[in-house]
């Protein structure tokens, strides 16, 4: 679980790098794509296969876990007051599997484009490559389509909170301590990755990328 999730914590990190660049106007974000397919394609196929095997493996590890937890205390108790669980830690499995899908809309949506609520996804921009720009401005202007990704994007910052919180100690790296609360670089961290992925959509819908 840990490996994996810190490999899709590199992702993010990386789409919202990129992602960002939509601030910077069409030229911009439209060269960046055609990077990313054209020169860069073999390199951006690599990662991909990569991911998809750490998000098939974190979902099957996930699963194993929560059976084995099952397993282990089949009766729930009638009383139990966490000393250390958070918002974020309780929205694991829901939010795990919302953004499961979340994934798969996104990918239909911007890598594939056979989901195109703003009917953009085949056109092209005047040096005849695709418009993503163009793309992004229109679909964001959708108030149900903005709608998705910004719930979706509470439940990421939520995950990688938990998930960056964690990992030191799953991979034994973070010695037990009297404040486990103590990390304050994982609320952070997925605070700031919260607001660089929904910042996009949340500006093209109040009209300030046009």
């Amino acid at each position: 679980m840990a490996v994996t999730g810190l490999i899709g914590i590199g992702f993010v990190v990386l789409h919202v790098a990129g992602n960002l660049q939509a601030f910077e106007g069409r030229e911009k974000l439209n060269a960046y794509s055609a990077m990313l397919h054209g020169p860069a394609a073999e390199a951006v196929l690599g990662m991909r296969v990569v991911l998809i095997v750490a998000v098939v493996l974190h979902v099957l590890m996930a699963v194993q876990l929560t059976q084995r937890a099952r397993a282990a205390r089949p009766v729930g108790y009638k009383r139990r007051e966490s000393q250390i669980a958070t918002i974020a830690s309780r929205t694991m499995r829901v939010g795990g599997v919302l953004l499961l899908a979340f994934i798969v809309f996104h990918i239909l949506h911007f890598t594939t484009r056979q989901v195109d609520p703003a009917g953009w996804a085949h056109r092209a921009d005047a040096s005849g490559r695709y418009d993503i720009y163009g793309n992004v401005v229109a679909s964001f202007r959708i108030w149900w389509v903005t709608a998705i990704y910004l719930v979706s994007m509470v439940f990421l910052g939520l995950h990688l909170w938990h998930g960056v919180w964690s990992f030191g100690r799953s991979l034994g790296v973070a010695a037990p301590g009297q404040d486990p609360m103590h990390r304050r670089v994982a609320p952070v961290l997925a605070l700031l990755l919260w607001l660089g992925f929904s910042i996009v959509p949340l500006a093209v819908f109040l009209g300030v990328i046009r």
